[in-house]
C-alpha cells in the first residue's frame, strides 16, 4: 500500500483516538470532582483548587483502566467514517486487500499501547501517591499514607502467634491505622484482642497507642501505649502491603524480585507485569474486533445490531481478561497463562472472522 495512503489512515486513527481521550477526561473528570468535593468538602482546609488538583492526579490511574474501550471505540468510529465516505470502497478498487489497509490500524493500536505501558502507568503510580498525600493531610494523617485496606498480617514471635489488621496504610506499610491485634493460643484459641488507634513499627516491635485489650472472661483495659515484640522487618512489611496496581512498569521487576527474597507470593506483581506488557496485543485484539464489525459497506449506515455486537465482543473480552487476571493474582491460574491466554484468544478469533469475511 502507498506510504501516503497508510499515514493518511494512521493520522485519522490517531486523531480520532485523542479525540475519544480527550472525551473521557473531561467527562472522568467532572464525576470524580463531583464525588471528591461532596466526600470532602466538610473537611478544614479543603479548597476548590486542592479538589480539582486531586482529581487531576487521579485521573491516569482512572483512564489506564479506560484505554481499551477507547481504542475499541475510537477504531470502530474511523472505520465507519472511511466507510461512509467511500475511502473504503475505492482503497478496495485499487487493489489494495484489507490486510493491507489495517496495518496503519493495527500499528497505531499497539503504539497507544506502548505509551500506555511507558508513559501512562509511571503517571498512574505517581499521581495515585500525590493525591491519596494531599487526602491524607485533609484528614491530619502522614502525609505519605495509603488509603487501600491493608490485608492482615500474621506474625509468629517466640510463643506469641498472633494477626495484625487495619483500616488504613500509612508510611509505606510501617504505620497503620485502625489496629486490631488478635493474639492466639497453642492450640489456636483466642487468648487477646488489642485495638490500638494506631500502630508504628519500630525496631524490634510494634508501637501501640490508644489501647483496649480484651481478654476471654476479663473486663477491658485501656493502656496509653503497648510495645508488642515482633520479628517483622520494615522492608518485608512494605512489600507485603504494596499494591500493585500502585506501582509503575518500571518497578514490577525490582518489587518482584525483592518480595520473592522475603519468601512472599508475587503473583499478584506478577500478574499486573504481564497484563501492562500484554496491552499493546490486547489493544490489536481491540482493533481486529471493531473491524469485523465495521468493514461491510453501507450505502448510509451500518445496521445497529453489528454495531452492538462490536461492542459487546470488546466489553465480554475486557471482563473475561480481568476475571482471569483476578485468577491469576490469587495463584488459581499461572500469571502468565492469566494474561496472555485471553489477548492470544480473542486476536485469533478476530483474525479468523475477518478471514473468512474478505477470503471466503
Amino acid at each position: 500500500m502507498p506510504w501516503t495512503l497508510s499515514l493518511y489512515f494512521f493520522r485519522r486513527y490517531i486523531m480520532t483516538i485523542i479525540w475519544f481521550v480527550l472525551g473521557i477526561v473531561s467527562l472522568i473528570f467532572l464525576i470524580d470532582f463531583n464525588e471528591t468535593a461532596s466526600r470532602m468538602a466538610d473537611m478544614p482546609g479543603y479548597t476548590v483548587k486542592l479538589g480539582l488538583a486531586m482529581t487531576a492526579l487521579r485521573l491516569p490511574l482512572i483512564l489506564q483502566q479506560t484505554v481499551p474501550f477507547i481504542v475499541l471505540f475510537a477504531c470502530m468510529t474511523a472505520l465507519i467514517s472511511l466507510n461512509r465516505k467511500y475511502e473504503l470502497v475505492v482503497t478496495r478498487a485499487a487493489g489494495i486487500s484489507v490486510w493491507q489497509f489495517m496495518l496503519p490500524f493495527v500499528g497505531a493500536s499497539f503504539l497507544t499501547g506502548l505509551v500506555a505501558i511507558f508513559g501512562l502507568s509511571p503517571l498512574a503510580a505517581w499521581g495515585q501517591k500525590t493525591a491519596l498525600s494531599y487526602e491524607n493531610v485533609l484528614q491530619g494523617r502522614p502525609v505519605n499514607g495509603r488509603a487501600e485496606t491493608s490485608p492482615w498480617l500474621r506474625q509468629i514471635y517466640e510463643s506469641d502467634d498472633a494477626i495484625i489488621g487495619a483500616d488504613r496504610v500509612l508510611e509505606d506499610g510501617t504505620l497503620l491505622s485502625g489496629v486490631v491485634v488478635i493474639h492466639f493460643s497453642s492450640d489456636g484459641n483466642i487468648i487477646l484482642r488489642q485495638d490500638a488507634s494506631s500502630a508504628k513499627l519500630e525496631d524490634g516491635y510494634w508501637l501501640l497507642k490508644t489501647v483496649k485489650e480484651s481478654r476471654p472472661g476479663e473486663v477491658v483495659v485501656n493502656k496509653a501505649e503497648v510495645k508488642m515484640p515482633t520479628n517483622l522487618k520494615p522492608e518485608f512489611v512494605r512489600e507485603r502491603l504494596t499494591a500493585p496496581e500502585t506501582v509503575a512498569f518500571y518497578d514490577l521487576s525490582n518489587k518482584i524480585e525483592i518480595a520473592r527474597s522475603f519468601g512472599l507470593s508475587t503473583k499478584a506483581l506478577e500478574t499486573q507485569f504481564h497484563s501492562l506488557l500484554s496491552l499493546p496485543l490486547l489493544l490489536v485484539a481491540m482493533t481486529l474486533i471493531s473491524a469485523t464489525v465495521t468493514l461491510r459497506f453501507s450505502r448510509f449506515a451500518q445496521p445497529t445490531s453489528v454495531i452492538l455486537g462490536g461492542i459487546l465482543s470488546g466489553f465480554v473480552l475486557y471482563v473475561v481478561t480481568v476475571l482471569v487476571k483476578a485468577f491469576g493474582s490469587s495463584g488459581v491460574v499461572p500469571p502468565f497463562i492469566a494474561t496472555w491466554i485471553p489477548v492470544f484468544v480473542a486476536m485469533a478469533l478476530g483474525s479468523t472472522i475477518l478471514l473468512h469475511q474478505e477470503d471466503g
